[in-house]
């Protein structure tokens, strides 16, 4: 670096180590030393020590020690140069240049982070003067709160064409800085520049240090052409190597707190107010191989925070692409999809920080996300169609530049497809990924059981020992009317769908049904939250031994008790109340096996069906909201009709019908 030793020495004889500690540390005298509780670790009686003359200190609760570069590091969490730039502000000490240019630059830098803190200063005080009313209202109403608006520094640029050169202009900044800091939109062919920002809610954008090295501003006027429009490209700004809120996020993370990645500043300021310290998010464009530098430099998986739709699907899917690649042991993603329709600010307004903890909670690994993309909406019916997935898996997996991590996902992934495809002699069909066998047989293929749903993409919920790779929903799933009625969107009781009590009652008073269903089980999608629940509670139940006892009803009783002591009582009173009718026979106790095996496979595949409808319906709302065509209006119909008759019919489906040798009934 472009420290000298010199340098370096002439900080330490500045700085007391008891200064810079003392910032931190409350410091007491004990002879020619200093003690007093750690800052790494929770303690009552005194054990970190500070000795000025040996210009160092040591904790004996963690066994740390060393000097105010290494203070500054460990509690800051930062790198040794920004720690030694830290110390010299605060010695008052100039930083040394490497050359005579780099000089010029530095000071040319400085007078631009000036301007900057002028401008955003001023963008404050109009937010907060009467010209800012407006700006006030839209803050209002996004549930940012004045104390929120002073945390992150919001402002409003004021409609007028000249408003901040003027005022910039009075305090003596020439024209020609504030066009190199982006604040005025000039040019050859722009005879007097004007301010790029106007009638926008203002929100600064800072380095690692705080500085403020640009502005996103938000337009108030539905008919503006950007609704958000960032600083150009400066001598402070670079779009693709900085995050939004990344100073106070670094902290944060430094801390304890998980680092969070949304999509948007509101986003962002929606978290942190939630409670979500460590939420950051990239300027106006997707992420970037820098910016995920900077992630994992912060931590080492970063969760990544998407809009729960198509757009939100794509990011995720270009997120793992760029990262894929760049994986080192140890580093990875996570990936955390909203409920359709939501964005960390909704989801933060509507049912605060335990609904924002649920999808976290439910945040899926970056080989879950790439296997999903690779088998959703696929049907892999001919081995040359499985070969060309194999061949896509490995390609893939080939591309990792780490050999550590490429041989562990090379094996991942390689078990995941032998899970999928590999033959299962027991059943005399295929495993888990319910390739044609004497009883399923579809002669139209299949999509492997562990796929997400075409087109979808669903946080993963607690998933079972055992289970195979498939995707097991968390509680927010991608149908929007049952999440529209889920209790954490809407604040209350909402009631459970009969198809998904009925699956539930049938597992419930069949335990036995998951000695073959389990993983199919695990990967169903269920809108309810307490129907998640409550498939958690009987997967734990049945691994807790209770599906050994030969006896069925004994099982049954044994899988009732399990699930009451887990406090799941009320649970059950209301997948009972959600049944409407006792014609389901086949769900209930004292049914024949095969009976419960035919009405099981009915459920499962309606349930399936109508999921699988409810996506394309979403698409086919989508295609004529894009384009208002006949064709468009006529695939609305159509799947709505289909949804219609699913609903209360017979199960036609192939493979159902006789499998018993009678006629089913409907479910």
């Amino acid at each position: 670096m472009r420290f000298t030793p010199q340098f370096l020495e002439e900080l330490r004889a500045r700085l007391p180590v008891s200064e810079v500690v003392g910032r931190r540390v409350k410091l007491k005298k004990a002879g020619k030393e200093f003690k007093g509780l750690s800052p790494f670790q929770q303690e009552k009686t005194p054990s970190f020590f500070v000795n000025d003359q040996k210009q160092g200190w040591f904790d004996f609760s963690s066994g740390m020690n060393g000097n105010i570069f290494d203070f500054v590091m460990k509690t800051e969490g930062v790198s040794f140069p920004e720690a030694v730039e830290r110390l010299a502000a605060m010695a008052g000490l100039p930083l040394p240049a490497a050359t005579p240019d780099a000089a010029r630059h530095e000071q040319r830098r400085r007078t631009l982070y000036d301007v900057m803190e002028l401008a955003a200063k001023f963008f404050a005080d109009t937010l907060a003067s009467r010209n800012g009313a407006k700006a006030r209202g839209y803050l209002g109403d996004r549930g940012i709160s004045p104390a929120t608006q002073l945390q992150f520094r919001l402002g409003y640029a004021l409609p007028d064409r000249f408003a901040l050169k003027e005022h910039l202009g009075a305090q003596g900044i020439s024209t020609d800085d504030m066009v190199e800091a982006g604040l005025l939109v000039g040019g050859d062919d722009i005879p007097v520049p004007y301010d790029r920002f106007r009638d926008r809610v203002m929100f600064p954008i800072t380095d690692a240090r705080g500085r403020v090295i640009a502005f996103g501003g938000r337009a108030l006027e539905k008919d503006v052409p950007a609704k958000y429009l960032n600083s150009p490209e400066t001598p402070l700004f670079h779009k693709g190597d900085n995050l939004y809120n990344f100073a106070a996020a670094r902290q944060a993370t430094h801390d304890g707190a998980a680092l969070i990645v949304v999509e948007g500043y509101v986003d962002v300021i929606a978290m942190v107010t939630a409670g979500f310290g460590g939420a950051v998010a990239p300027l106006g464009t997707a992420l970037t191989e820098n910016q995920l530098a900077l992630l994992w430099k912060m931590a080492d998986e970063p969760i990544l925070c998407f809009d729960g739709d198509r757009a939100g699907q794509k990011a995720a899917y270009r997120a793992a692409d760029l990262a894929l690649p760049n994986l080192a042991p140890g580093k990875s993603l996570r990936f955390a999809l909203l409920p359709e329709g939501q964005d960390p600010d909704d989801l933060a307004r509507s049912g605060g920080r335990m609904a924002i903890e649920e999808v976290i909670g439910a945040a899926r690994g970056l080989a879950d996300m790439i296997w999903s993309r690779e088998i959703e909406g696929g049907t892999f019916a001919t081995p040359e169609r499985r070969a060309a997935l194999e061949a896509r898996i490995n390609e893939l997996s080939n591309g990792i530049r780490d050999e550590v991590v490429r041989r562990y996902y090379r094996q991942d992934l390689a078990e995941r497809l032998q899970r999928t495809f590999a033959p299962d002699a027991a059943r005399g069909g295929y495993g888990r990924g319910g390739f044609p066998g004497r009883r399923g047989e579809s002669p139209r293929g299949f999509a492997p059981r562990g796929a997400a749903p075409a087109g979808r993409f669903a946080p993963r919920g607690g998933r079972p020992a055992g289970a195979a790779s498939g995707i097991s929903p968390g509680p927010y799933q991608a149908a929007s009317p049952q999440l529209a009625a889920s209790p954490i969107m809407r604040g209350q009781r909402s009631a459970m769908s009969r198809r998904e009590a009925l699956i539930l009652q049938s597992l419930i008073n069949h335990p036995w049904l998951l000695h073959d269903h389990l993983e199919e089980v695990a990967a169903l999608e269920l809108a309810h939250p307490e129907a998640n629940k409550l498939r958690a509670g009987i997967i734990a139940a049945f691994a807790n031994d209770h599906h050994h006892s030969p006896d069925v009803e004994e099982q049954a009783e044994k899988m009732r008790a399990d699930l009451e002591a887990r406090g799941l009582s009320e649970v059950l009173q209301r997948v009972e109340r959600a049944i409407t009718t006792a014609a389901v026979w086949g769900a209930r106790p004292g049914a024949a096996r095969e009976d419960v095996l035919a009405t099981w496979q009915q459920l499962v595949v309606l349930h399936q069906k109508t999921h699988a409808l409810l996506r394309e319906r979403k698409d086919a709302e989508l295609a004529l909201g894009e384009e208002p065509s006949e064709a468009n209006l006529a695939w609305l119909k159509d799947v709505g009709a289909r949804l219609e008759s699913l609903d209360g019919t017979e199960a036609l489906i192939e493979g159902f019908g006789e499998l018993s040798g009678r006629f089913r009934k409907s479910v």
